[in-house]
């Protein structure tokens, strides 16, 4: 099928575009952009008229829940949330149950993804065997099944030597190594940053040092093995200065932030608010300024939304006891041009970050409209303004803290390899 998409504010970071003129799809891939092929016949046109054409949103963080969690979420029902948000690639830390330390686990995530024809899934591999932190797994075995980087997600690998050879192993054969950077012995039973707040509410606490301790010895081990090195989730002021010395320095990092620390801080606890408790935990509102600045200047390349699908027994419980994670999928988009509204960034900038940048990231041939490309597209109006409602969320997960708050941004289409797969409107017939 033939797609014309017109009228549109075609913007695409990764060439530098940003205009309103006519996008053209066939088989799948991008044809042109403003004038049709020659012999062009449109079989279906899209009238996207005060709406934003960008490619499609990349999220380098979501929690699938599959296998082994699907009383929180099914793969169904988070790629559905996924076109939804105008996400049409993501990567899925490999904390599953269970972890995606083998290839078969990772041939049948990907063969399942594939069958519901939704968003792109990238799995990440598990850096040990079961997260367990004593064997380091086959990584180039899971790296032919499809795993595109290797983690230990948010279980702490505590053996420093452990994770020297895995970072040696990793150098050798070009793989990518993704850490959170958190100490496990500073941060053990905390779940909120150690400041005020915490203080008055007296729950346990992890301080700003068990980021930078653990991004040090990180450093550290870069220098030793030249290992390219992704952190996740940073969250505090002295991390975020340490990394941009450390680019600086010129160390092979890149490193990302969840779309919602760039918007609360620890006095969104409230009075134990449990949709508040995520890991790293929000920080003072100091470091929430930190990571904008940080984002803004580059020092942090990406935005990712950290979903983190939870069911509403494990949230409605004591704060502490609560599981962590947030839903995100649907907000990445809306939050991101939230943030770039206040910071007073162009939305060509603020959507490199959920587009260009995550590609570049996982070694996609996408994030971009180029002609060939697959057509993988956002269509969105930067305009319309909703308000979060757990009804509305397609995601199984109903875990926000953002429920009542109005945001900016609706998607109104998404295609995967040019078919409309999610949105708000009905492919129209022909103009």
């Amino acid at each position: 099928m033939k797609i014309e998409i017109k009228n549109g504010r075609l913007i695409d970071p990764a060439q530098g575009i940003d205009r309103v003129a006519s996008l053209f799809i066939a088989a799948g891939k991008i044809s042109a952009i403003g004038t049709a092929p020659p012999g062009w016949q449109t079989h279906r046109a899209i009238d996207a008229r005060g709406l934003v054409l960008s490619p499609g949103l990349i999220d380098c963080s979501a929690r699938l829940r599959e296998p082994g969690f699907e009383y929180k979420a099914t793969l169904e029902s988070e790629l559905e949330a996924a076109v939804a948000g105008g996400v049409t690639s993501l990567a899925c830390p490999p904390d599953t149950d269970p972890p995606l330390d083998e290839p078969g686990l990772v041939e049948m995530l990907k063969h399942r993804a594939r069958l519901l024809n939704r968003a792109h899934v990238y799995p990440i591999g598990a850096l040990t065997v079961g997260l367990a932190g004593t064997t380091l797994t086959e990584m180039g075995e899971l790296a032919e099944a499809g795993c595109v980087a290797f983690s230990h997600a948010d279980v702490p690998l505590a053996d420093t030597q452990l994770l020297l050879r895995a970072m040696q192993y990793a150098a050798t054969f070009g793989h990518r190594v993704w850490l959170r950077p958190q100490d496990p012995h500073l941060s053990k039973g905390g779940v909120a940053h150690d400041g005020e707040v915490a203080t008055r509410l007296g729950l346990p606490a992890i301080p700003a040092a068990a980021e930078t301790i653990a991004l040090a010895t990180i450093f550290t081990l870069i220098r030793e093995t030249s290992v390219s090195v992704h952190l996740c989730r940073l969250s505090t002021a002295e991390g975020v200065a340490m990394v941009r010395a450390a680019k600086q320095e010129g160390l092979p990092i890149t490193c990302d932030v969840a779309v919602h620390h760039l918007h609360l801080s620890e006095v969104d606890i409230g009075w134990f608010d449990a949709q508040a408790h995520v890991m790293p935990p929000f920080r003072s509102p100091r470091d929430r300024a930190a990571l904008r600045a940080g984002l803004t200047d580059g020092t942090i390349d990406v935005i990712c939304s950290d979903h983190t699908p939870v069911d509403d027994d494990s949230k409605q419980l004591p704060f502490a006891e609560a599981e962590v994670g947030v839903t995100g999928l649907e907000l990445l988009l809306p939050l991101t041009l939230k943030w770039a509204a206040e910071e007073r960034v162009g939305l060509p900038a603020a959507l490199a970050k959920i587009t260009r940048a995550p590609a570049a990231l996982l070694g996609l041939h996408g994030g971009t409209l180029a002609i060939g490309h697959p057509a993988d597209v956002c269509i969105f109006d930067p305009a319309a303004h909703w308000v979060v409602d757990r009804s509305s969320l397609k995601s199984q997960g109903k875990n926000t803290p953002f429920v009542g708050l109005e945001v900016p941004g609706r998607v109104k289409y998404t295609l995967i390899d040019g078919v409309v797969a999610g949105g708000l409107a009905p492919l129209p017939a022909n103009a």
